[in-house]
């Protein structure tokens, strides 16, 4: 699906192209070899609490070295764009990666007035890798990271009253746990009227379960929900993404008995952008618009 005839990608900023299957195109070290690459920078001077300048730097090493699998400038602007609207005071990603959307969002939603951006993520070395660019950032009053599953993390958030309502989510993780994790979220009301929902990668690679569920009506979600139907979330993702991080945290479990709230009514629209290489992708902004 190609984006409007109108966006255009400027070449110039592109990313070095994504390894091809069978070739490790994240967690080969590269993301330790970012650190270095950003600490030994000859600007580290100007580069220390800046968030923007800090992202500069990012994206001259994926421009430079090696793919990093970030949202990137354009994706990021529309993300941007939705907090300066929304105004968020708790914001929740789900998967960090090594932080560029934790800086770039963390930033704006302190430039919007909130208060707390929270960044779940699984790996703890990547984790680690988030936690010192935010510091290198000066974000550490804004930006808190969470290592564990996002599920886990989740439940664990809201049990201890941290985490009591979600203003916007922007969901980036294990792409199969998109809905389980929003259904997660509904059950235990941190999703409702008001929340708003931006989901990377809805075109490359795709998430047609997510896209199913959020564009839903309510009708069609009860009937789903009473008739008990089974969520097989993997069965519409290629092998590749399926097990994208099999080897390094093993199969995922997914949280499939949680229905979640059928009565939510969403507002869904998809907007087209590009990936940091120039590749056609989108960002599905979700408003939860009222309960019937």
């Amino acid at each position: 699906m190609a984006p409007p005839s109108e966006a255009t990608f400027d070449e110039k900023k592109a990313y070095v192209a994504q390894e091809g299957d069978g070739q490790a195109f994240f967690d080969d070290g590269r993301e330790i070899e970012l650190l270095h690459f950003l600490y030994s920078h000859p600007s580290i001077d100007e580069i220390r609490g800046s968030p923007p300048k800090v992202l500069q730097a990012i994206d001259e090493y994926g421009r430079t070295k090696k793919y990093l699998m970030n949202v990137g400038e354009d994706k990021g602007k529309i993300v941007t764009n939705l907090i300066a609207e929304v105004k968020p005071k708790t914001m929740v990603e789900l998967g960090g990666y090594v932080g560029y959307s934790a800086l770039l969002f963390g930033n704006a939603v302190r430039e919007a007035g909130g208060h707390r951006y929270i960044s779940l993520e699984r790996n703890p070395e990547f984790a680690a890798v988030i936690m010192s660019l935010v510091d290198l950032a000066g974000l550490n009053d804004v930006v808190k990271v969470v290592v564990g599953p996002s599920a886990q993390s989740i439940k664990r958030l809201h049990k201890n009253g941290i985490l009591q309502h979600i203003d916007l989510m922007f969901l980036d993780h294990y792409k199969p746990a998109y809905t389980t994790d929003l259904k997660l979220c509904e059950h235990l009301g941190l999703v409702t009227t008001g929340s708003v929902l931006a989901a990377d990668n809805v075109i490359k690679p795709g998430n047609p379960p997510y896209l199913a569920y959020v564009r839903s009506s309510v009708t069609e979600k009860r009937e789903r929900y009473e008739s008990g139907e089974a969520e097989k979330e993997s069965a519409d993702f290629a092998d590749r993404t399926k097990n994208q991080y099999i080897k390094r945290e093993g199969e995922e479990k997914l949280s499939t008995e949680i229905k979640g709230n059928p009565n939510l009514r969403y507002k869904s629209k998809l907007v087209h952008s590009f990936e940091p290489t120039g590749e056609p992708d989108g960002i599905e902004i979700t408003r939860c618009v009222a309960e019937e």
